[in-house]
């Protein structure tokens, strides 16, 4: 039984290793130490905070590995029940899954100055530690959608949708929630948080929606116009696109924006888990949040919004934004039962098989 465990997570480990992209950081160093990561971040928000540590420590020579949130789960998973081959930080935008490694095992605690100015939603048994507050934002095409159709609120999206003024059959986009990790999140802490939220799936599905796995893929879309409308991306990586001059608009939800942080920690099985102690620190310190903030992800708690956001008149004080916090209760999410459940009601109501 234990060889067909092992020859079963070796399968999974190799298939996601396939999907991953790796980036090298190498050290001019006269002795360099290896320090790996894995996580699920762009190399675009991922490469200055990596660069800006090695400058303060330049003896690491660092590999980063970029994976999609589900394939980085199921192999850090695995690799947590061999007890090999596992990195030294592990972080992910599916705080969740963080969570549930956690809970499982898999991280180490650690605890520091760094860690111990966190708030308590954005830290977890002083093994998961969040350092990112990233919004989930709506976002349109300015050439094409006119401010006076651009929706604020879920009710506002959903009235567009079920009204279609603009045209909007096929135009409108969002995560593919039984593919990607963070849109299941979202959409998971929406059915907690919404009673507009039956309403918006049944909107989305008069639309036709088209779901996509990654930000990316439905940021071009949207940027290119064949998307008019994309619902709950992560506001990070939309307003890294408005910086380089995509036609696009941003907008805060006025009703609520769920906020994520996203999570970190080192594995208990690290082989160099002083290297991963050290980065977790640099990540949280003040200078590694002014790189979140200025280079990377752009926004951070108590922090002025960034120019160009719609807002209206909220911020991170109003009491709409809605941080997911970091903690047992996100054990829930990746519970089969109600995984299954809201996956039935979401690909009911968008006429999926």
């Amino acid at each position: 039984m234990r060889a067909v465990l092992f020859v079963i997570m070796c399968a999974l480990m190799s298939a996601t290793q396939a999907l991953a992209e790796t980036y090298s950081f190498p050290s001019d160093h006269a002795a360099p130490v290896n320090l790996r990561i894995e996580g699920s971040g762009d190399i675009e928000a991922i490469g200055p905070l990596i660069r800006d540590f090695q400058s303060l420590h330049p003896q690491f020579a660092i590999t980063y590995v970029d994976t999609l949130t589900n394939e980085l789960n199921s192999r850090i998973t695995a690799a947590c029940a061999s007890g090999q081959n596992l990195p030294d930080v592990v972080f992910s935008s599916s705080v969740d899954h963080m969570v549930k490694l956690a809970n499982d095992g898999c991280a180490s605690t650690h605890v520091s100055p760094e860690t111990q100015r966190l708030p308590a939603h954005a830290r977890w048994r002083d093994e998961v530690f969040g350092f990112t507050f990233e919004p989930a934002v709506i976002v349109y095409n300015k050439r094409l959608v006119a401010p006076e159709n651009v929706p604020h609120t879920r009710d506002e999206l959903a009235d567009l949708l079920r009204n279609d003024s603009l045209g909007l059959d096929g135009k409108v986009g969002t995560y593919d929630i039984a593919q990607s990790g963070i849109g299941y999140l979202f959409a998971f802490f929406d059915a907690q948080e919404s009673s507009s939220f039956g309403r918006l799936i049944e909107a989305f599905g008069r639309a036709r929606v088209k779901l996509f796995c990654c930000t990316g893929e439905l940021l071009e879309q949207i940027e290119d116009g064949r998307i008019l409308i994309g619902y709950n991306l992560l506001g990070s990586y939309a307003y890294a696109r408005l910086k380089a001059g995509a036609p696009i608009g941003i907008v805060l939800p006025r009703d609520y924006t769920v906020v994520l942080s996203r999570a970190a920690f080192i594995p208990a099985a690290a082989a160099n888990p002083a290297g991963g102690r050290d980065f977790i620190d640099y990540l949280l310190s003040l200078r590694g949040q002014q790189v979140v903030l200025q280079s990377s992800f752009f926004f951070a708690q108590g922090a002025p919004l960034p120019d160009g956001i719609d807002a209206a008149g909220t911020d991170n004080q109003s009491g709409i934004a809605r941080p997911i916090p970091i903690g047992p209760d996100l054990l829930a999410v990746s519970d089969k039962q109600k995984r299954e459940r809201l996956l039935r009601v979401w690909k009911e109501t968008l006429g999926q098989r």
